[in-house]
């Protein structure tokens, strides 16, 4: 199988899909490895060091996507990759496609096969691939809101930490999976005064079992939430619901009686976001004002530090990406429920139920599509 490797050109996005030490393995297991120029610039990653692995250096987007019959990226499509998209061709990337509903027909109508990173689940529920960006996103949440704190970004001026004989910060993180549990680690240890709220009753347990004292649980309730979102000074949105759109639970109203300069940041921007203020943005231009609060929504919060980034992700996705390049899709998804739980879509069809229910959409067996030739 020929396995593509293009750069990525979202705005400030400097990870890389595949590392050399991957493109080793595809090739001696039979594979040819194409990678665009300068793909793991961003990372630290020369264009020799794939080279030395076996990979062949190729100078376009064009050449890799027009070659490959499996293309593995790290964020969804962009407007100007859709087009060099073929029928039948797989894709292996984090698509979010609940977040959009545009991307989500303009891939249908690709009649790609699109496997999703933040679908694939294992047995016990947890999402392999997602868990590392999810652990450097929570832990830079609250690195970006500590900086929005400060009075030259249009918060209100304080130190999370606080000194003696001034009080830390509040903060609030809405969730308490892997984001919120990596962001309640990191602002604990900087002496914050933490919340989290969670509807895992189990979850909460377990936070205030491992987590020092600075840090409180509260269950999920728009009582609770509302009364945690109004004391705090950074609030932090971290919800998840796999492969679908994040529910609001933070309305415009609520953000409208926060404390002005609060900063707001919410990781689940790309799948939607939770705070009903949210809107994306990027790292070149990451914030801004809403209702007095400093929003923080970069959709691609891990893209800014491919050097740590780009390694935990290949770490996880690097034996999904062989499995795939050994037995093709139709193989892997059959032999292993995590790859069959990626499939979002194939040949013009969902498969994935989460985000057909989010559009309303039919959501079609994978088996039946794998039986059905393509078009």
């Amino acid at each position: 199988m020929i396995v593509g490797v293009p750069k990525e050109i979202k705005t400030d996005e400097y990870r890389v899909s595949v590392v050399p030490v991957g493109v080793g393995e595809l090739v001696r297991n039979g594979h040819e490895v194409l990678v665009e120029k300068n793909a793991g610039q961003g990372s630290g990653i020369d264009n020799a060091d794939y080279e030395r692995c076996g990979a062949e250096i190729v100078d376009t987007p064009d050449e890799v996507f027009a070659r490959s019959d499996m293309i593995v990226k790290v964020k969804e499509p962009l407007p100007q990759e859709l087009p060099l998209l073929r029928p039948g061709q797989m894709v292996f990337t984090y698509f979010h496609l609940a977040a959009s509903r545009e991307l989500a027909e303009s891939v249908l109508e690709k009649s790609i096969v699109g496997i999703a990173y933040e679908t694939i689940r294992l047995p016990d529920g947890t999402l392999p691939l997602l868990i590392p960006m999810s652990e450097i996103a929570g832990r830079m949440a609250v690195h970006e809101g500590a900086k929005c704190l400060e009075k030259q970004l249009g918060g209100m001026g304080i130190l999370l930490a606080g000194v003696p004989g001034v009080a830390p910060a509040n903060v609030t993180i809405i969730g308490a999976g892997v984001v919120g549990m990596n962001a309640a680690r990191v602002a604990a240890g900087l002496l914050a005064r933490v919340t989290v709220l969670d509807l895992s009753l189990p979850r909460l347990r377990y936070i205030e079992d491992v987590m020092p004292p600075n840090v409180n649980t509260l269950y999920s309730n728009p009582h609770n939430i509302e009364k945690s979102v109004l004391n705090a000074d950074l609030l932090i949105g971290a919800v998840l619901v796999p492969g679908a759109r994040a529910a609001v639970l933070v309305s415009e109203d609520l953000v409208k009686n926060m404390k002005r300069g609060a900063a707001v940041v919410d990781v689940c921007i790309d799948q939607g976001g939770c705070i009903a203020t949210s809107r994306p943005t990027t790292h070149s231009n990451p914030t801004y004002i809403a209702h007095g609060c400093v929003h923080y929504c970069v959709t691609n919060i891990p893209g800014v530090v491919g050097g740590t980034s780009t390694y935990a992700l290949t770490n996880a996705t690097q034996p999904y990406v062989l499995e795939l390049a050994n037995t093709g899709w139709k193989a892997a998804a059959g032999e292993d429920p995590a790859i069959a739980s990626g499939l979002n879509v194939i040949d013009g069809m969902l498969c994935n139920e989460a985000v057909a229910r989010s559009f309303g959409m039919q959501c079609h067996d994978w088996r039946k599509l794998a039986r059905t030739p393509q078009k």
